[in-house]
């Protein structure tokens, strides 16, 4: 990648060029930014909604709107675009559509409170068996029982970053014992490797997944690590569907050994008939977690602050490496 005063389609600053915004909100906060262009920039919103304008050549930052139908829709067309922002922490899907030569920056850290919410949410629907008392509720029957509780439970948070550090401070106020895993061991702060897993996986009564997805993670947990787990272990996936084999687990929730609960799913979106809808002790929420209230204004700010970079040739935040291509 180039950053984006150094690419060789010459200064984007001598010809008028457009960034395009997913809200109305940050085109709004950004009404100053001709000053700093030196008026050659200008602000246009593309929600998503619909399909990007035709003529997409002087779009030289483009923000790809969040978990909008067609969001993705201009990325192949953008042939002068020096900065792809995603909003998502993850990006293996726009990397594929990307042409050499561009940043790419993801919304690393703006999802962490919301995504990390809804993998607690998960986890205590499941210990407390939330669903199962929703349904008598339905039915007005009054069913008294104990349940399994989070406290004292050794949680495996597979993925440590951002959202799954969030993730672990809320654990923790909930007295259970967590056990970080990264792509890497960083022994100096107590976080395993992947190469770890197999051995942590026979101790684990829960395991998150908040990894994103990648060659390397890819059924990362698949038939035979699941098979390492305790019978009654309950399984967390908030990271990207196919790190968790969808076969497996199907298999492992069908004859009641494990427990699932899954905010990603692959395929996705999960098609009606698809039997993880009905398996047993599973409970299912359509990729929603990162979309809280608290993301957008985290993401308003974010955004303004990246464009007013980019203007003015500073270094951009959550810049990826190498982008990796995608499914």
């Amino acid at each position: 990648m180039v950053a984006p005063e150094a690419a060789d389609e010459g200064s984007w600053s001598a010809v008028n060029a457009r960034v395009l915004v997913p809200w109305k909100s940050v085109s709004d906060a950004l009404g100053d930014l001709g000053g700093l262009a030196d008026g050659s920039l200008t602000v246009e919103v593309f929600t998503g909604d619909a399909p990007g304008p035709e003529d997409l050549g002087d779009v030289v930052f483009f923000t790809v709107p969040y978990d909008r139908p067609f969001s993705y829709e201009p990325v192949p067309r953008l042939s002068r675009v020096r900065v792809v922002q995603t909003l998502t922490a993850g990006y293996d899907r726009v990397a594929a559509l990307l042409r050499g030569g561009v940043t790419l920056c993801t919304a690393r850290g703006l999802h962490d409170s919301s995504t990390a919410e809804h993998a607690l949410g998960l986890i205590i629907a499941a210990q407390r068996e939330l669903p199962r008392w929703v349904r008598a509720q339905d039915e007005g029957r009054w069913e008294h029982a104990h349940t399994r509780s989070l406290a004292d439970c050794r949680v495996l948070i597979v993925g440590y970053g951002s959202i799954g550090s969030a993730l672990d401070a809320r654990l923790r106020a909930c007295e259970a014992e967590t056990v970080r895993v990264a792509r890497r061991a960083r022994p100096d702060e107590q976080v395993f490797g992947v190469a770890d897993l197999d051995a942590l996986l026979p101790s684990a009564d829960i395991v998150v997944l908040t990894t994103p997805l990648s060659a390397e993670t890819r059924g990362l947990l698949d038939a035979r690590r699941l098979a390492l787990l305790p019978d009654g272990a309950l399984v967390v996936n908030v990271g990207r569907g196919p790190v968790l084999d969808t076969s497996a687990i199907l298999a492992e929730t069908a004859s009641g050994r494990l427990r699932a609960a899954l905010d990603v799913t692959d395929p996705e979106p999960l098609p009606s008939g698809h039997p993880l809808w009905h398996s047993p002790e599973t409970i299912i929420t359509p990729h929603v977690a990162g979309g809280a209230a608290a993301f957008y204004p985290k993401a308003t700010d974010f955004i303004v602050q990246q464009v007013r970079r980019f203007a003015a040739g500073e270094p951009l935040r959550n810049v990826v490496a190498e982008p990796m291509s995608g499914k």
